[in-house]
């Protein structure tokens, strides 16, 4: 079954995209949800003229995208967080973390768009997390966790 997306939903797309999704999916939770709408013709050409209207503007958006995400990688990233003598921290830091981290930074990215390479951090390091700023524009940033004694 092929949908339009009325909204970004994770793992499947982002907004104004086609995809293809099993009939159940579609029909039981993504259209009743309001998340997407079923991808007839006429959808698909009311679609293909919005989207071309908005090129100019999302070519602006791609570039800002670009900009913040060489600005992230320019800055060294640090938290800190309670560890034990061995390194091992006292909780984990999550997606959610990092983003109030980046927030304080300066640079406002949405926790649901950074991914943390092997699920949340809970040694004392430098690790690595994906950023995703726009549906064009991801990025890989590196991160260090410094262990304070409690």
């Amino acid at each position: 079954m092929d949908i339009i997306l009325v909204q970004d939903v994770e793992n499947l797309g982002f907004k104004d995209e086609v995809v293809t999704v099993k009939d159940g999916y579609g029909r039981n939770f993504l259209i009743p949800q309001g998340k997407a709408k079923l991808a007839t013709e006429s959808a698909k050409k009311v679609l293909a003229e919005n989207l071309r209207q908005r090129a100019h503007k999302e070519a602006k958006l791609i570039e800002d995208a670009k900009k913040m995400a060489d600005q992230l990688q320019k800055n060294e990233v640090k938290m800190n967080a309670k560890a034990g003598k061995n390194g091992k921290l006292f909780g984990a830091i999550t997606t959610g973390h990092l983003a109030d981290k980046l927030s304080d930074m300066g640079f406002e990215v949405d926790r649901r768009f950074i991914s943390i390479m092997g699920g949340s951090v809970k040694n004392v390091g430098t690790h690595t997390a994906k950023l995703r700023l726009h549906r064009d524009v991801s990025f890989e940033m590196d991160f260090e966790v410094v262990g304070t004694e409690a």
